[in-house]
Protein backbone atom coordinates (compact mmCIF):
# COMPACT_ATOMS: atom_id res chain seq x y z
CA UNK A 1 0.00 0.00 0.00
CA UNK A 2 1.59 3.39 -1.30
CA UNK A 3 0.44 6.44 -0.59
CA UNK A 4 0.81 10.22 -2.00
CA UNK A 5 -0.77 13.37 -1.11
CA UNK A 6 -1.97 16.56 -3.43
CA UNK A 7 -2.75 20.21 -1.96
CA UNK A 8 -6.64 20.68 -2.72
CA UNK A 9 -5.34 24.58 -3.31
CA UNK A 10 -8.16 27.20 -3.48
CA UNK A 11 -10.96 24.54 -3.94
CA UNK A 12 -13.84 25.68 -1.27
CA UNK A 13 -13.85 22.74 1.67
CA UNK A 14 -17.32 23.23 3.64
CA UNK A 15 -17.81 22.69 7.23
CA UNK A 16 -21.15 22.51 8.67
CA UNK A 17 -22.50 24.50 11.58
CA UNK A 18 -25.49 24.39 13.99
CA UNK A 19 -27.86 26.67 11.99
CA UNK A 20 -27.27 24.27 9.12
CA UNK A 21 -28.22 21.28 11.82
CA UNK A 22 -32.06 22.37 12.40
CA UNK A 23 -33.45 22.00 9.33
CA UNK A 24 -36.50 19.93 10.56
CA UNK A 25 -37.52 21.27 13.47
CA UNK A 26 -38.53 24.71 13.82
CA UNK A 27 -38.99 24.40 17.38
CA UNK A 28 -35.37 22.79 17.77
CA UNK A 29 -33.57 26.04 16.17
CA UNK A 30 -35.99 28.94 16.85
CA UNK A 31 -34.98 32.20 14.98
CA UNK A 32 -33.45 31.34 11.37
CA UNK A 33 -31.09 32.67 9.16
CA UNK A 34 -30.21 31.21 5.82
CA UNK A 35 -27.43 29.20 4.45
CA UNK A 36 -23.86 30.44 3.85
CA UNK A 37 -24.36 29.99 0.27
CA UNK A 38 -26.96 32.44 0.29
CA UNK A 39 -29.86 29.96 -0.85
CA UNK A 40 -32.75 29.41 1.23
CA UNK A 41 -33.21 26.77 3.54
CA UNK A 42 -37.23 25.47 4.41
CA UNK A 43 -37.90 27.10 7.53
CA UNK A 44 -36.28 30.41 5.53
CA UNK A 45 -39.78 30.88 3.40
CA UNK A 46 -43.51 31.28 4.02
CA UNK A 47 -45.27 27.75 3.80
CA UNK A 48 -47.44 28.55 0.54
CA UNK A 49 -43.85 28.99 -1.18
CA UNK A 50 -42.59 25.13 -0.24
CA UNK A 51 -45.49 22.98 -0.45
CA UNK A 52 -43.08 20.18 -0.82
CA UNK A 53 -42.30 20.60 3.09
CA UNK A 54 -45.20 19.59 4.65
CA UNK A 55 -44.50 16.23 2.16
CA UNK A 56 -41.56 15.94 4.03
CA UNK A 57 -42.50 16.62 7.65
CA UNK A 58 -45.62 13.57 6.52
CA UNK A 59 -42.94 11.08 5.69
CA UNK A 60 -41.05 11.25 9.28
CA UNK A 61 -42.18 9.53 12.13
CA UNK A 62 -44.04 11.78 14.58
CA UNK A 63 -41.27 11.04 17.24
CA UNK A 64 -38.28 11.85 14.70
CA UNK A 65 -39.52 14.91 12.98
CA UNK A 66 -36.47 16.73 14.52
CA UNK A 67 -33.74 14.51 13.07
CA UNK A 68 -32.75 14.91 9.24
CA UNK A 69 -32.64 11.58 7.43
CA UNK A 70 -30.33 9.78 5.89
CA UNK A 71 -29.88 9.06 2.12
CA UNK A 72 -27.89 6.49 0.42
CA UNK A 73 -27.60 6.51 -3.42
CA UNK A 74 -26.03 3.34 -5.39
CA UNK A 75 -25.39 4.16 -8.88
CA UNK A 76 -24.98 1.21 -11.42
CA UNK A 77 -22.80 1.61 -14.47
CA UNK A 78 -24.42 0.77 -18.13
CA UNK A 79 -27.37 -1.06 -16.33
CA UNK A 80 -30.00 -1.76 -18.45
CA UNK A 81 -33.32 -2.85 -17.78
CA UNK A 82 -33.19 -6.01 -19.10
CA UNK A 83 -31.10 -6.76 -15.88
CA UNK A 84 -33.87 -5.61 -13.09
CA UNK A 85 -35.30 -9.56 -13.31
CA UNK A 86 -31.94 -11.15 -12.06
CA UNK A 87 -31.38 -9.12 -8.93
CA UNK A 88 -33.45 -9.57 -5.72
CA UNK A 89 -32.38 -6.57 -4.06
CA UNK A 90 -34.50 -4.72 -6.39
CA UNK A 91 -37.62 -7.03 -6.24
CA UNK A 92 -36.90 -6.51 -2.50
CA UNK A 93 -37.15 -2.38 -2.68
CA UNK A 94 -40.01 -2.86 -4.88
CA UNK A 95 -42.02 -4.35 -2.48
CA UNK A 96 -40.80 -2.30 0.27
CA UNK A 97 -40.76 1.15 -1.11
CA UNK A 98 -41.69 3.43 -4.34
CA UNK A 99 -41.00 2.59 -8.04
CA UNK A 100 -40.88 4.54 -10.88
CA UNK A 101 -41.05 2.84 -14.34
CA UNK A 102 -40.71 5.88 -16.30
CA UNK A 103 -37.63 6.87 -15.50
CA UNK A 104 -35.01 8.28 -18.07
CA UNK A 105 -31.61 9.92 -17.77
CA UNK A 106 -31.05 13.35 -19.76
CA UNK A 107 -28.20 11.70 -22.04
CA UNK A 108 -27.30 7.98 -22.01
CA UNK A 109 -23.77 8.90 -21.49
CA UNK A 110 -21.68 7.99 -18.28
CA UNK A 111 -20.53 11.53 -17.61
CA UNK A 112 -23.15 13.40 -19.69
CA UNK A 113 -25.80 11.96 -16.97
CA UNK A 114 -23.60 11.59 -14.27
CA UNK A 115 -22.84 15.54 -14.03
CA UNK A 116 -26.95 15.97 -14.56
CA UNK A 117 -27.27 13.58 -11.61
CA UNK A 118 -24.86 15.93 -9.20
CA UNK A 119 -26.07 19.29 -10.64
CA UNK A 120 -29.93 18.65 -11.45
CA UNK A 121 -28.91 20.61 -14.59
CA UNK A 122 -29.37 19.79 -18.22
CA UNK A 123 -26.47 19.37 -20.30
CA UNK A 124 -26.72 22.67 -21.98
CA UNK A 125 -26.85 23.98 -18.13
CA UNK A 126 -23.24 21.54 -17.12
CA UNK A 127 -21.10 22.35 -20.15
CA UNK A 128 -21.18 18.66 -19.75
CA UNK A 129 -21.41 17.26 -23.36
CA UNK A 130 -19.73 14.36 -24.20
CA UNK A 131 -17.45 11.66 -21.95
CA UNK A 132 -14.24 13.07 -22.82
CA UNK A 133 -12.46 16.37 -23.88
CA UNK A 134 -10.38 14.91 -26.49
CA UNK A 135 -7.21 15.03 -24.26
CA UNK A 136 -7.72 19.12 -23.18
CA UNK A 137 -7.62 20.29 -26.77
CA UNK A 138 -11.48 21.21 -26.05
CA UNK A 139 -13.90 21.45 -23.24
CA UNK A 140 -16.96 19.73 -24.26
CA UNK A 141 -16.99 17.09 -21.30
CA UNK A 142 -15.46 14.80 -18.81
CA UNK A 143 -14.13 16.03 -15.48
CA UNK A 144 -12.83 19.30 -17.73
CA UNK A 145 -15.95 20.59 -19.08
CA UNK A 146 -17.24 19.66 -15.51
CA UNK A 147 -14.72 21.89 -13.37
CA UNK A 148 -14.39 24.86 -15.94
CA UNK A 149 -18.26 25.56 -15.63
CA UNK A 150 -18.27 25.37 -12.07
CA UNK A 151 -20.34 22.34 -11.60
CA UNK A 152 -18.27 21.24 -8.17
CA UNK A 153 -19.89 24.01 -6.89
CA UNK A 154 -22.99 23.67 -7.97
CA UNK A 155 -23.60 20.21 -7.01
CA UNK A 156 -26.28 19.01 -4.60
CA UNK A 157 -23.35 17.40 -1.85
CA UNK A 158 -21.98 20.86 -1.84
CA UNK A 159 -24.99 21.99 0.06
CA UNK A 160 -25.78 18.59 2.00
CA UNK A 161 -22.18 19.55 4.03
CA UNK A 162 -22.82 22.97 4.63
CA UNK A 163 -26.02 22.26 6.12
CA UNK A 164 -24.47 19.60 8.05
CA UNK A 165 -24.50 16.05 6.78
CA UNK A 166 -21.85 13.45 6.65
CA UNK A 167 -21.21 13.22 2.79
CA UNK A 168 -19.29 10.21 1.62
CA UNK A 169 -18.74 9.23 -1.91
CA UNK A 170 -17.05 5.63 -2.93
CA UNK A 171 -15.97 4.68 -6.09
CA UNK A 172 -16.60 5.83 -9.93
CA UNK A 173 -16.32 9.22 -10.06
CA UNK A 174 -16.70 11.21 -13.94
CA UNK A 175 -14.21 10.75 -16.91
CA UNK A 176 -11.57 12.15 -17.07
CA UNK A 177 -11.36 12.39 -13.40
CA UNK A 178 -7.82 10.16 -13.45
CA UNK A 179 -4.73 9.12 -12.08
CA UNK A 180 -2.01 6.74 -13.43
CA UNK A 181 1.61 6.38 -12.30
CA UNK A 182 3.56 9.62 -13.45
CA UNK A 183 1.09 11.73 -13.23
CA UNK A 184 -0.40 14.42 -10.95
CA UNK A 185 -3.35 13.71 -8.48
CA UNK A 186 -6.39 15.06 -9.55
CA UNK A 187 -7.83 18.51 -7.35
CA UNK A 188 -9.74 17.78 -4.17
CA UNK A 189 -13.22 18.13 -5.08
CA UNK A 190 -15.57 20.57 -2.90
CA UNK A 191 -18.27 19.03 -0.81
CA UNK A 192 -17.10 15.58 0.12
CA UNK A 193 -16.22 14.67 4.23
CA UNK A 194 -15.21 11.18 2.33
CA UNK A 195 -13.79 10.95 -1.23
CA UNK A 196 -12.79 7.09 -1.72
CA UNK A 197 -12.79 7.67 -5.96
CA UNK A 198 -11.64 4.48 -7.52
CA UNK A 199 -9.64 5.81 -10.65
CA UNK A 200 -10.45 3.95 -14.37
CA UNK A 201 -8.63 0.99 -14.45
CA UNK A 202 -11.15 -0.83 -11.62
CA UNK A 203 -13.16 -0.99 -15.17
CA UNK A 204 -10.82 -4.48 -15.75
CA UNK A 205 -11.87 -5.28 -12.10
CA UNK A 206 -8.66 -5.35 -10.76
CA UNK A 207 -5.20 -3.99 -10.26
CA UNK A 208 -6.62 0.08 -9.96
CA UNK A 209 -6.33 2.85 -7.28
CA UNK A 210 -8.41 4.58 -5.23
CA UNK A 211 -8.42 7.83 -2.96
CA UNK A 212 -9.49 9.22 0.81
CA UNK A 213 -8.92 13.34 1.88
CA UNK A 214 -6.62 13.43 4.70
CA UNK A 215 -6.24 17.14 6.01
CA UNK A 216 -7.96 18.21 2.98
CA UNK A 217 -5.36 16.74 1.12
CA UNK A 218 -6.25 13.72 -1.71
CA UNK A 219 -4.45 10.85 -0.54
CA UNK A 220 -3.74 7.72 -3.03
CA UNK A 221 -3.83 3.74 -2.23
CA UNK A 222 -2.36 1.16 -4.24
CA UNK A 223 -5.04 -2.02 -4.72
CA UNK A 224 -2.85 -4.50 -6.46
CA UNK A 225 -4.17 -7.77 -8.45
CA UNK A 226 -3.67 -11.18 -6.70
CA UNK A 227 -1.29 -13.15 -9.05
CA UNK A 228 -3.45 -15.50 -11.56
CA UNK A 229 -2.13 -18.65 -9.18
CA UNK A 230 -3.73 -16.80 -6.07
CA UNK A 231 -7.37 -18.46 -5.04
CA UNK A 232 -10.29 -17.28 -6.32
CA UNK A 233 -11.93 -16.16 -3.09
CA UNK A 234 -8.38 -14.12 -2.73
CA UNK A 235 -9.43 -12.35 -6.43
CA UNK A 236 -12.70 -11.86 -5.16
CA UNK A 237 -11.77 -10.03 -2.18
CA UNK A 238 -9.80 -7.49 -4.36
CA UNK A 239 -12.42 -6.92 -6.84
CA UNK A 240 -13.25 -3.16 -7.93
CA UNK A 241 -16.85 -4.05 -6.35
CA UNK A 242 -15.89 -5.68 -3.70
CA UNK A 243 -12.83 -2.80 -2.51
CA UNK A 244 -16.08 -0.54 -3.08
CA UNK A 245 -18.62 -2.32 -0.78
CA UNK A 246 -15.73 -2.79 1.95
CA UNK A 247 -15.06 1.13 1.70
CA UNK A 248 -19.15 1.94 1.67
CA UNK A 249 -19.77 -0.18 4.65
CA UNK A 250 -17.10 1.23 6.44
CA UNK A 251 -18.95 4.41 5.58
CA UNK A 252 -21.93 3.21 7.53
CA UNK A 253 -20.25 1.60 10.11
CA UNK A 254 -18.88 5.01 11.43
CA UNK A 255 -21.85 7.41 10.19
CA UNK A 256 -24.53 5.14 11.80
CA UNK A 257 -22.83 4.93 15.03
CA UNK A 258 -21.93 8.92 15.16
CA UNK A 259 -25.94 9.88 15.22
CA UNK A 260 -25.24 13.06 12.50
CA UNK A 261 -26.89 13.28 9.21
CA UNK A 262 -25.25 11.50 6.44
CA UNK A 263 -25.48 11.08 2.62
CA UNK A 264 -23.49 8.57 0.92
CA UNK A 265 -23.08 7.69 -3.06
CA UNK A 266 -21.72 4.25 -3.57
CA UNK A 267 -21.13 4.24 -6.88
CA UNK A 268 -20.37 0.97 -8.75
CA UNK A 269 -18.31 -0.32 -12.05
CA UNK A 270 -20.85 -3.07 -12.55
CA UNK A 271 -22.09 -4.20 -15.03
CA UNK A 272 -19.78 -1.87 -17.41
CA UNK A 273 -17.47 -3.97 -19.60
CA UNK A 274 -14.12 -4.19 -19.21
CA UNK A 275 -12.21 -1.01 -21.39
CA UNK A 276 -9.04 -3.11 -22.21
CA UNK A 277 -8.82 -5.56 -25.31
CA UNK A 278 -7.54 -8.27 -23.18
CA UNK A 279 -9.15 -9.01 -19.36
CA UNK A 280 -6.40 -9.02 -16.52
CA UNK A 281 -6.77 -12.34 -15.74
CA UNK A 282 -6.67 -14.89 -18.86
CA UNK A 283 -10.39 -15.92 -18.63
CA UNK A 284 -11.68 -12.89 -18.26
CA UNK A 285 -14.93 -12.30 -20.24
CA UNK A 286 -15.59 -8.30 -21.63
CA UNK A 287 -17.80 -8.09 -18.52
CA UNK A 288 -15.97 -9.47 -16.04
CA UNK A 289 -17.80 -10.74 -12.65
CA UNK A 290 -17.04 -12.19 -9.60
CA UNK A 291 -15.32 -15.39 -9.77
CA UNK A 292 -17.91 -16.77 -7.46
CA UNK A 293 -20.54 -15.92 -10.03
CA UNK A 294 -18.79 -16.83 -12.93
CA UNK A 295 -20.49 -20.84 -13.00
CA UNK A 296 -23.56 -22.25 -12.17
CA UNK A 297 -27.05 -22.05 -12.99
CA UNK A 298 -27.60 -19.62 -10.39
CA UNK A 299 -25.05 -17.41 -11.36
CA UNK A 300 -26.95 -15.08 -13.12
CA UNK A 301 -29.24 -14.47 -10.00
CA UNK A 302 -33.20 -14.83 -9.75
CA UNK A 303 -33.02 -16.27 -13.48
CA UNK A 304 -31.08 -19.35 -14.46
CA UNK A 305 -28.72 -17.84 -17.22
CA UNK A 306 -29.91 -20.63 -19.74
CA UNK A 307 -33.29 -18.88 -19.73
CA UNK A 308 -31.78 -15.60 -20.71
CA UNK A 309 -32.29 -14.96 -24.27
CA UNK A 310 -32.83 -12.80 -27.01
CA UNK A 311 -36.36 -12.69 -26.13
CA UNK A 312 -35.17 -10.45 -23.00
CA UNK A 313 -33.81 -7.92 -25.16
CA UNK A 314 -37.15 -6.07 -27.14
CA UNK A 315 -36.00 -5.20 -30.39
CA UNK A 316 -33.36 -7.37 -31.16
CA UNK A 317 -33.49 -8.98 -34.77
CA UNK A 318 -35.99 -6.11 -35.83
CA UNK A 319 -35.44 -4.67 -39.47
CA UNK A 320 -34.09 -0.99 -38.65
CA UNK A 321 -35.03 -0.07 -42.46
CA UNK A 322 -37.52 1.32 -41.25
CA UNK A 323 -36.48 3.26 -38.63
CA UNK A 324 -34.83 5.42 -41.04
CA UNK A 325 -35.05 9.22 -39.30
CA UNK A 326 -37.26 11.66 -41.54
CA UNK A 327 -37.00 15.08 -43.18
CA UNK A 328 -39.86 17.65 -41.45
CA UNK A 329 -41.43 17.12 -44.94
CA UNK A 330 -41.72 13.29 -44.39
CA UNK A 331 -39.17 12.48 -46.85
CA UNK A 332 -36.65 9.87 -46.07
CA UNK A 333 -33.38 11.43 -44.51
CA UNK A 334 -29.56 10.12 -44.16
CA UNK A 335 -29.64 6.91 -42.13
CA UNK A 336 -27.30 6.91 -39.12
CA UNK A 337 -27.70 3.81 -37.99
CA UNK A 338 -25.22 1.81 -40.15
CA UNK A 339 -22.84 -0.53 -38.13
CA UNK A 340 -22.91 -4.27 -37.93
CA UNK A 341 -25.76 -5.78 -35.78
CA UNK A 342 -24.65 -7.88 -33.03
CA UNK A 343 -24.78 -11.39 -33.76
CA UNK A 344 -27.63 -13.43 -31.25
CA UNK A 345 -25.13 -15.80 -29.58
CA UNK A 346 -22.60 -12.45 -28.69
CA UNK A 347 -25.82 -10.92 -27.31
CA UNK A 348 -26.51 -13.70 -25.50
CA UNK A 349 -23.30 -13.87 -24.22
CA UNK A 350 -23.05 -10.84 -23.20
CA UNK A 351 -26.10 -10.05 -21.49
CA UNK A 352 -25.43 -13.51 -19.15
CA UNK A 353 -22.08 -12.11 -18.04
CA UNK A 354 -23.65 -9.15 -17.54
CA UNK A 355 -26.34 -10.51 -15.27
CA UNK A 356 -23.61 -12.34 -13.08
CA UNK A 357 -21.55 -8.77 -12.94
CA UNK A 358 -25.29 -7.64 -11.28
CA UNK A 359 -25.23 -10.32 -8.64
CA UNK A 360 -22.13 -8.78 -6.40
CA UNK A 361 -23.82 -5.20 -6.95
CA UNK A 362 -26.94 -7.48 -5.65
CA UNK A 363 -25.80 -8.38 -2.40
CA UNK A 364 -23.79 -4.89 -1.64
CA UNK A 365 -27.61 -3.29 -1.99
CA UNK A 366 -28.59 -5.92 -0.02
CA UNK A 367 -26.25 -5.90 3.07
CA UNK A 368 -26.63 -1.75 2.65
CA UNK A 369 -30.92 -2.53 3.60
CA UNK A 370 -29.96 -4.82 6.57
CA UNK A 371 -27.29 -2.27 7.98
CA UNK A 372 -28.96 0.92 7.38
CA UNK A 373 -31.07 2.53 10.28
CA UNK A 374 -34.84 3.02 9.94
CA UNK A 375 -34.11 7.21 9.56
CA UNK A 376 -32.68 5.83 5.90
CA UNK A 377 -33.41 6.69 2.59
CA UNK A 378 -32.34 4.32 -0.21
CA UNK A 379 -31.62 4.91 -3.43
CA UNK A 380 -30.86 2.50 -6.21
CA UNK A 381 -30.39 4.07 -10.08
CA UNK A 382 -27.87 3.70 -13.06
CA UNK A 383 -26.05 6.59 -15.20
CA UNK A 384 -27.73 5.20 -18.16
CA UNK A 385 -29.02 2.12 -20.04
CA UNK A 386 -27.16 -0.66 -22.83
CA UNK A 387 -28.11 -1.95 -26.54
CA UNK A 388 -27.21 -5.36 -27.00
CA UNK A 389 -28.08 -5.90 -30.55
CA UNK A 390 -31.62 -4.16 -29.75
CA UNK A 391 -33.00 -2.19 -33.27
CA UNK A 392 -30.23 -3.76 -35.26
CA UNK A 393 -27.33 -1.81 -33.36
CA UNK A 394 -24.16 -3.08 -32.06
CA UNK A 395 -23.32 -3.06 -28.27
CA UNK A 396 -23.80 0.54 -26.01
CA UNK A 397 -25.11 3.19 -25.49
CA UNK A 398 -25.93 7.14 -26.52
CA UNK A 399 -28.97 6.55 -27.94
CA UNK A 400 -32.71 8.01 -27.22
CA UNK A 401 -33.78 4.63 -27.68
CA UNK A 402 -35.67 2.43 -24.12
CA UNK A 403 -33.14 0.56 -24.11
CA UNK A 404 -30.65 3.31 -23.52
CA UNK A 405 -32.31 6.14 -21.63
CA UNK A 406 -34.66 4.16 -18.96
CA UNK A 407 -32.76 3.45 -16.12
CA UNK A 408 -34.07 1.60 -12.62
CA UNK A 409 -35.08 3.87 -9.62
CA UNK A 410 -36.82 2.60 -6.46
CA UNK A 411 -36.75 4.35 -3.12
CA UNK A 412 -37.31 2.85 0.38
CA UNK A 413 -37.26 4.85 3.31
CA UNK A 414 -39.29 6.30 6.11
CA UNK A 415 -42.74 6.84 5.21
CA UNK A 416 -42.46 5.66 2.10
CA UNK A 417 -45.62 3.95 0.38
CA UNK A 418 -44.98 0.90 -1.38
CA UNK A 419 -46.22 0.74 -5.29
CA UNK A 420 -45.30 2.43 -8.74
CA UNK A 421 -45.67 5.90 -9.75
CA UNK A 422 -46.69 7.06 -13.23
CA UNK A 423 -44.74 10.36 -12.21
CA UNK A 424 -42.20 10.91 -15.14
CA UNK A 425 -39.03 11.22 -13.64
CA UNK A 426 -35.81 12.58 -14.99
CA UNK A 427 -32.00 11.94 -13.02
CA UNK A 428 -31.91 15.94 -12.87
CA UNK A 429 -34.89 15.37 -10.25
CA UNK A 430 -32.77 13.37 -7.98
CA UNK A 431 -30.60 16.92 -6.87
CA UNK A 432 -33.43 18.71 -5.48
CA UNK A 433 -35.30 15.48 -3.97
CA UNK A 434 -31.76 15.45 -2.17
CA UNK A 435 -31.85 18.86 -0.72
CA UNK A 436 -35.80 18.61 -0.11
CA UNK A 437 -34.73 15.41 2.22
CA UNK A 438 -32.35 17.42 3.96
CA UNK A 439 -34.89 20.39 4.49
CA UNK A 440 -33.24 22.53 1.91
CA UNK A 441 -35.39 24.22 -0.63
CA UNK A 442 -34.12 23.27 -3.76
CA UNK A 443 -31.61 25.55 -5.37
CA UNK A 444 -33.49 27.71 -8.37
CA UNK A 445 -30.68 26.41 -10.92
CA UNK A 446 -32.01 22.87 -10.36
CA UNK A 447 -34.02 22.20 -13.36
CA UNK A 448 -35.56 19.10 -11.68
CA UNK A 449 -38.44 18.80 -9.56
CA UNK A 450 -38.27 17.03 -5.72
CA UNK A 451 -39.73 13.67 -5.52
CA UNK A 452 -40.72 13.67 -2.26
CA UNK A 453 -43.94 14.26 -2.11
CA UNK A 454 -44.43 11.41 -4.58
CA UNK A 455 -42.83 9.56 -2.01
CA UNK A 456 -45.80 9.24 0.16
CA UNK A 457 -48.36 9.69 -2.44
CA UNK A 458 -48.28 7.11 -5.54
CA UNK A 459 -50.93 8.55 -7.41
CA UNK A 460 -49.28 12.00 -7.46
CA UNK A 461 -48.07 12.95 -11.03
CA UNK A 462 -46.63 16.51 -11.97
CA UNK A 463 -44.35 15.78 -14.77
CA UNK A 464 -45.75 13.96 -17.74
CA UNK A 465 -42.29 14.24 -20.05
CA UNK A 466 -38.53 13.99 -20.13
CA UNK A 467 -35.86 15.65 -22.37
CA UNK A 468 -32.82 14.09 -23.60
CA UNK A 469 -29.72 15.99 -25.28
CA UNK A 470 -26.92 14.14 -26.57
CA UNK A 471 -23.82 15.64 -28.67
CA UNK A 472 -21.85 13.69 -30.97
CA UNK A 473 -19.06 12.34 -29.21
CA UNK A 474 -16.91 12.07 -32.42
CA UNK A 475 -16.44 15.58 -32.17
CA UNK A 476 -13.95 14.93 -28.91
CA UNK A 477 -13.17 11.33 -29.70
CA UNK A 478 -11.60 8.70 -27.17
CA UNK A 479 -14.65 7.45 -25.38
CA UNK A 480 -13.18 4.38 -23.41
CA UNK A 481 -15.92 2.07 -25.27
CA UNK A 482 -14.47 2.46 -27.95
CA UNK A 483 -11.99 -0.61 -27.90
CA UNK A 484 -15.51 -3.15 -28.22
CA UNK A 485 -18.51 -0.75 -29.60
CA UNK A 486 -16.06 0.49 -32.46
CA UNK A 487 -17.20 3.30 -34.73
CA UNK A 488 -20.97 2.84 -33.17
CA UNK A 489 -21.02 6.02 -30.75
CA UNK A 490 -19.33 8.25 -33.04
CA UNK A 491 -21.83 7.82 -35.41
CA UNK A 492 -24.93 8.49 -33.29
CA UNK A 493 -25.91 11.74 -34.06
CA UNK A 494 -26.36 14.61 -31.91
CA UNK A 495 -29.96 15.23 -30.77
CA UNK A 496 -32.80 16.75 -28.89
CA UNK A 497 -35.50 14.70 -27.72
CA UNK A 498 -38.92 14.65 -25.92
CA UNK A 499 -39.97 11.29 -24.39
CA UNK A 500 -43.53 10.64 -22.29
CA UNK A 501 -44.82 7.32 -20.71
CA UNK A 502 -46.19 6.05 -24.21
CA UNK A 503 -43.87 8.27 -26.98
CA UNK A 504 -40.29 9.32 -28.37
CA UNK A 505 -39.71 11.94 -30.32
CA UNK A 506 -36.22 12.84 -31.43
CA UNK A 507 -35.05 15.25 -34.00
CA UNK A 508 -31.40 14.53 -34.77
CA UNK A 509 -28.54 16.61 -36.30
CA UNK A 510 -27.71 14.46 -39.44
CA UNK A 511 -24.73 16.79 -40.08
CA UNK A 512 -21.75 16.43 -38.40
CA UNK A 513 -19.83 19.50 -39.50
CA UNK A 514 -19.73 22.44 -37.47
CA UNK A 515 -22.23 25.06 -38.40
CA UNK A 516 -24.44 23.23 -40.55
CA UNK A 517 -27.85 21.16 -39.60
CA UNK A 518 -29.89 18.83 -41.32
CA UNK A 519 -32.90 17.97 -39.43
CA UNK A 520 -33.97 13.99 -39.43
CA UNK A 521 -36.94 13.40 -36.97
CA UNK A 522 -37.84 9.94 -35.47
CA UNK A 523 -41.26 9.09 -33.56
CA UNK A 524 -41.94 6.35 -32.14
CA UNK A 525 -45.44 5.45 -29.98
CA UNK A 526 -45.05 2.59 -27.15
CA UNK A 527 -48.75 2.01 -26.65
CA UNK A 528 -48.72 -1.39 -28.91
CA UNK A 529 -44.61 -1.72 -29.23
CA UNK A 530 -41.96 -2.23 -26.09
CA UNK A 531 -39.29 -1.20 -28.29
CA UNK A 532 -39.02 1.45 -31.46
CA UNK A 533 -40.49 -0.79 -34.51
CA UNK A 534 -41.26 1.66 -36.92
CA UNK A 535 -40.47 5.17 -37.00
CA UNK A 536 -44.05 6.43 -37.86
CA UNK A 537 -43.15 10.61 -38.05
CA UNK A 538 -45.27 11.30 -41.42
CA UNK A 539 -47.94 9.11 -40.19
CA UNK A 540 -51.47 10.81 -40.03
CA UNK A 541 -52.42 8.64 -37.43
CA UNK A 542 -50.01 10.42 -35.08
CA UNK A 543 -50.20 14.07 -36.58
CA UNK A 544 -52.12 15.13 -33.02
CA UNK A 545 -49.35 13.42 -30.79
CA UNK A 546 -46.54 14.29 -32.90
CA UNK A 547 -47.46 18.07 -33.01
CA UNK A 548 -47.95 18.25 -29.43
CA UNK A 549 -44.53 17.02 -28.66
CA UNK A 550 -42.90 18.99 -31.38
CA UNK A 551 -44.44 21.99 -29.60
CA UNK A 552 -42.80 20.98 -26.30
CA UNK A 553 -38.91 20.61 -27.85
CA UNK A 554 -39.62 23.99 -29.50
CA UNK A 555 -40.27 25.17 -26.24
CA UNK A 556 -37.87 23.51 -24.43
CA UNK A 557 -35.17 24.90 -27.47
CA UNK A 558 -36.03 28.38 -25.24
CA UNK A 559 -34.71 27.24 -22.18
CA UNK A 560 -30.95 28.01 -22.50
CA UNK A 561 -30.24 29.18 -18.59
CA UNK A 562 -26.61 28.03 -18.11
CA UNK A 563 -24.66 27.65 -14.64
CA UNK A 564 -25.99 29.50 -11.91
CA UNK A 565 -28.64 31.22 -13.61
CA UNK A 566 -32.37 30.68 -11.65
CA UNK A 567 -34.93 28.53 -14.83
CA UNK A 568 -37.91 30.06 -15.36
CA UNK A 569 -41.41 29.37 -14.82
CA UNK A 570 -42.14 28.75 -18.66
CA UNK A 571 -39.08 25.99 -18.70
CA UNK A 572 -40.13 24.27 -15.53
CA UNK A 573 -43.81 23.68 -16.51
CA UNK A 574 -42.81 21.89 -20.04
CA UNK A 575 -42.56 18.99 -18.39
CA UNK A 576 -46.08 19.10 -17.47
Amino acid sequence: MTSWGHDGGAVKYFKGTWAGVCLFALMACGATGGSSDGLPRADDVPREATSDRSAVADLQPAAARDERPNIVVVMLDDFSMDLVQTMRSVQRMRKAGASYPHSFVTDSLCCVSRSSFFTGQYPHQTGVHTNTSNKGTSKLGGWPAFDTNGNPERAFNVRLQEAGYQTGFVGKFLNEYEWSPGRALPPVVPGWSTFNTVFGSAYDGWDFASTSIVDQRLSLVQHPAPPASASNAAKDKAYAGAVIGDLAMDFLATNEASGAPYFLEVALYAPHNRTNPKGHYADDPLFPPMFRDRTGKRSCGRVACGKLTVDDLPGFGDLRKDNRPLRANGKRARAWNTTRTLPAAAAVRDLRDRARMAQSADRLVKRILRSVGPNTYVVLTSDNGFHLGQNGMGRGKGTPYDTDVRVPLLVTGPGVVPGKRREVTSNIDLAPTFEELAGLVPAPYRSGLSLVPTLSDPALVRQSHAFLEHTQQSLTGNDPDAAFSGTELDRIPSFTAVRSRTALLARFDLDPRPGKVTWGYEYYSYKRDRFERRNTFASKKQAPEVAALMARLEAFDGCREAGDQPVSAACRAVRQ
